[in-house]
């Protein structure tokens, strides 16, 4: 399976042949997109076997490429490439190899239209480099700067960015849970507070990221989190601590989501009419389950 992020998430027709590019390649399953014109971020969700979904991938970022100029390109979500981050999750029945392998040629597609490539989580080329965040700090427009640094030098491609397209990053990583809970407030203030007190990178909770982020659009705040190994800290842990930072900052909740596929085994015990979820249809997937081996990293 393969989870690419797009830094697109306010032109219907864009997406919408987006998702054209992947639902006509041979062999796969679009299984879920969503995009949030906050964010300015479209995620998708396709599986197949590892041939197929390198193809799929390949025409999914032949037509973002066409489309999509971050120079032009602003939202709430970080971001270093037009297809910002490409993971490749194994499902069942492929090797880890396999995964490997799809990662390497996606990257190897990337890199030959002249587009730095790095690779990430159990990709990764260097291990001082597995983490999605500290590839992506700096965003593309510190991106020239970054990988003037030889310790930056990109994976595969050339060693400056592409004028448009930026770079992409490129990794195989366990299932996570990307779950947001919104705040009745157009106050960034108090989403912000709260993710800095419960993601792991401040003290927090462990295997946490979060963000506070502001949802203009819909004039509310939103305290944006990946769970990447949601069987160490999972949905009601958080839920529980978003919640009771809320009640001290005295904002309201303001409903949750999924986004993307969520591993059934993240689920387990929670009540969805609490948690004023929805989750469409195929969202739920069984997969196998990530070990302590495995990390999963955020988008």
């Amino acid at each position: 399976m393969c989870e690419p992020n797009v830094s697109e998430g306010r032109d219907p027709g864009r997406m919408a042949r987006f998702g054209a590019a992947v639902e006509e390649s041979p062999g796969v399953e679009l299984i879920h997109w969503s995009a949030d014109p906050d964010h300015h971020r479209m995620v998708l969700a396709y599986r197949g076997a590892p041939d197929a979904v390198v193809r799929a991938t390949s025409a999914l970022a032949a037509a973002v490429y066409a489309e999509v100029d971050l120079r032009r390109q602003r939202g709430q979500h970080p971001r270093i490439g037009a297809l910002d981050v490409v993971p490749f999750v194994r499902g069942p029945g492929c090797a880890e190899a396999d995964a490997l392998g799809a990662a390497r040629s996606f990257g190897e597609w990337a890199a030959a239209r002249s587009v730095p490539v790095f690779f990430y989580e159990r990709a990764a080329a260097n291990p001082g480099r597995a983490s999605l965040p500290g590839i992506r700090s700096g965003q593309f427009e510190g991106l020239a700067e970054k990988l003037s640094n030889p310790e930056w030098r990109p994976d595969l491609g050339p060693r400056s960015p592409h004028p448009s397209l930026g770079a992409v990053v490129v990794g195989v990583r366990a299932a996570l849970v990307r779950f947001n809970m919104n705040l009745d407030t157009e106050d960034p203030g108090p989403a912000r507070r709260i993710a800095a007190a419960i993601r792991e990178s401040s003290g927090g909770l462990p295997h946490v990221r979060a963000l506070g982020i502001p949802l203009r659009r819909r004039g509310l705040t939103q305290v944006s989190m990946n769970l990447t190994r949601h069987a160490v800290t999972g949905v009601n842990t958080v839920y529980e601590r978003v919640a009771a930072g809320a009640r001290a900052e005295g904002v309201a909740l303001a409903g949750c989501e999924f986004i993307g596929p969520v591993p059934a085994d993240a689920l387990r015990g929670l009540d969805p009419g609490r948690l004023d979820a929805d989750l469409g249809p195929g969202q739920i997937l069984q997969l196998p389950e990530a070990g302590d081996r495995e990390h999963g990293g955020g988008e």
